[in-house]
Formats: C-alpha cells, structure tokens, sequence
C-alpha cells in the first residue's frame, strides 16, 4: 500500500492577507528581504481575473522508465502518485506541479480536477499541461499552465514519482506548505516562515502606493511620489491621518 506524507498547513488568514497583497508585491517584498527567485517561470494565468493563494501541495514527476510504470492508463490506479497527491486536498489547497515543462503529457483530467474542486481546492499550477480543458475550463478553479494537450498523464515521456516532497517548479524551489500566491502576473512562492514579515512589510508598501497613485492621477511629479521621497512623506503621513489611519 502506497503512503504519502501530507502537509503542515499554515494559518489561513496567512493565505488570505497573501492573496490581498498579490504577486507583484509578494515577489518584491521577498527580493528586499533577500529572496530573490519566488516567480514560477512558464506556467501563466489561464483563468484570468482570478487571484489565489494557499498552501502548496507538490508533485513531482520525472522522465518515464517502462520497467517502473506501465502502459495502461487505468492500470492499477492506486499505483499512480498522481491520485495521492489529491487526496490529501483540503479546502484553500493548491498543487504544484513538476511535470519538467513537458508539453505532451497532462498530468491532471476532468475527473481528478472535478475531485480537486469538490475537496475545495483552489487551484493548480503546473509547469506543464492538463487535459480535457473543455470540460475543466468549467470547474472555477485557478490554472497556471504552460498549455493543454489531449494525452494522459504518462501517455509519453513523464511518470509522477513523488508526492509532497521538495519540487523545482518553474526554476524555483517549493517546499510542501509553502504559500502560493497567483494572480494574472503568474505564480509566485511564499515560504511560510516568512509570511508574516511579508504580509507585515507589503501592508506599508501598499499604503504608500495608494497614496501615490492617487496622487500621481492628479498629475502629481512621478519623482517626488514613486517612489515616495523624504519630500513627500509628511505629505503623505497628513494623508494617513484624513483616513483615520496611525503614520
């Protein structure tokens, strides 16, 4: 009987205020703080206008060897990694897919989406392909693609081979738990422990932002508001105060 490891989950309201902050802020954030590579390279937003964020579940898949994974694509089901990755879904989960940037092998259906979203989870990002996209296209959940195909998942050149283990994404490092956070602008990964310092800088980062944008509209001088100069600050703390909020 297969055995996969599920993960340590962080704090929801994490996900949440990570999904407020979004990814542009969340990757710059992180370079500051010295984490530099956080965007999963190939996989794009193919639910546009949709923004999640959640802990990661991970799959990993490697090139197929036909002495350790056979033909069949229902052959022995409960063999297939791919499967166990799901059922450790829980509501506000995302899975993240090492599938080697292939292009001809889906890794995920209908059916094992449709299984996904009725454990509540969020969404997938895959640096690689899912199938049957006329049917899932309809499932409301988030999908970070490098495309879609017709093939199954080990119809080619791919097998899965590990579950909830440490992947290389997209050029990036995800750890089982990590926080993903997806928007239009892609993928980008959140290591857990450092959530809280991210939510805590990304608030200030975004409040000066609104108070430049606006002012900025008014045709405001992109040197003195963006980003906000020493000049601008007293300014824009006069700005915090009509708002009810402490500088």
């Amino acid at each position: 009987m297969i055995e996969t490891s599920d993960i340590k989950r962080p704090p929801a309201e994490w996900s949440a205020a990570l999904q407020a902050v979004g990814t542009a802020t969340a990757s710059s954030t992180l370079a500051h703080m010295g984490i530099r590579n956080t965007h999963i390279c190939g996989p794009v937003a193919w639910t546009k206008g949709k923004a999640i964020a959640g802990p990661a579940l991970t799959l990993q898949f490697m090139p197929k060897r036909e002495d350790l994974y056979g033909e069949d694509e229902y052959a022995e089901p409960e063999k297939q990694l791919h499967r166990h990755v799901l059922y450790h879904a829980q509501k506000g989960d995302i899975v993240v897919v090492d599938a080697r940037g292939d292009m001809k092998s889906g890794v995920f259906g209908d059916m094992m989406l449709t299984y996904f979203k009725g454990r509540g989870g969020l969404g997938v990002v895959i640096d690689g392909c899912i199938r049957d996209y006329p049917n899932t296209g309809r499932l409301d959940l988030g999908f970070w693609l490098r495309g879609v195909t017709p093939n199954f998942h080990t119809q080619t050149d791919l097998m899965p081979f590990g579950v909830n283990i440490p992947i290389a994404c997209g050029g990036v490092l995800v750890m089982p738990g990590d926080i993903i956070v997806a928007d239009d602008d892609g993928a980008v990964v959140v290591p857990a422990a450092l959530a809280p310092a991210v939510i805590e800088q990304s608030a200030k980062h975004h409040e000066w932002e609104e108070f430049s944008r606006e002012r900025l509209s008014e045709g405001g001088d992109l040197r003195r508001y963006y980003p906000l100069s020493d000049a601008a600050r007293p300014e824009y703390e006069d700005w915090l105060r009509s708002k009810g909020r402490a500088p």
